[in-house]
């Protein structure tokens, strides 16, 4: 109850403010960070829930569950930005290996992998190995018309941008639009320069508006 006092401006007049008479309190005592769009209530949760995490990651692993020391393994892994560093592209690239590679960033795709490529194995192979959802977002989850058992679900995944405002509006979407696509032509590069893959900026801009094409089919 005095937290909820406190969030609020009994100065107001809730008859002609009645936002400011609920939340100025709250608006008064917080400002939005640097770093974050949004900030509420739950945002600070989340906040301390993450130094708590911090702390529990960070201690000895001896005798802690199986479950326990994978999330330890985990997060060391991501805080050794030396090694990160070191392997540099390097696993990215052995990803890449294991669903066929990537046309753009092959010289001959189209003879060496096209023929043995399997869009189904590559697909599962993503969802299975990666947690990543391509055309298909597939996963087991309750049934709802029986929630005592689990069933295979499939659906529709999320797509590159945002949402499909992103791929039809103008003004800021329309330049989030375009900066996306560079991004992928950037990456597309650079990824080509470090598997020396011949340098041909015109056959990956190319591509890449594909790509672009048929995300926007998708979205539409």
């Amino acid at each position: 109850a005095a937290r909820i006092i406190q969030n609020m401006d009994p100065t107001a007049d809730p008859c002609q403010d009645f936002y400011q008479y609920a939340c100025g309190g709250w608006l008064n005592r917080h400002v939005i960070p640097e770093t974050s769009s949004r900030y509420s209530i739950f945002d600070i949760l989340r906040d301390e829930l993450e130094i708590i995490l911090k702390g529990v990651l960070e201690t000895s692993d001896q005798g802690d569950r199986e479950a326990f020391q994978k999330a330890k393994i985990l997060y060391k892994s991501c805080m050794n930005e030396s090694l990160i560093e070191q392997r540099d592209s390097s696993p990215l690239l052995e990803a890449l290996k294991m669903v066929g590679d990537w046309p753009v960033a092959s010289a001959d795709w189209n003879e060496t992998k096209e023929p043995s490529w399997s869009m189904e194995e590559n697909l599962s192979i993503m969802n299975s190995r990666f947690n990543k959802r391509v055309l298909i977002d597939m996963f087991v989850w309750n049934d709802d018309r029986d929630s005592s058992r689990h069933i295979i679900h499939i659906d529709q995944p999320t797509l590159g941008m945002p949402s499909r405002d992103y791929y039809f509006n103008g003004g800021n979407y329309q330049r989030v639009r375009e900066a996306y696509l560079q991004f992928m032509i950037t990456i597309a590069k650079m990824i080509r320069e470090d598997k020396n893959v011949s340098k041909d900026d015109s056959f990956v801009q190319e591509e890449m508006a594909k790509v672009m094409e048929f995300e926007t089919e998708i979205a539409n």
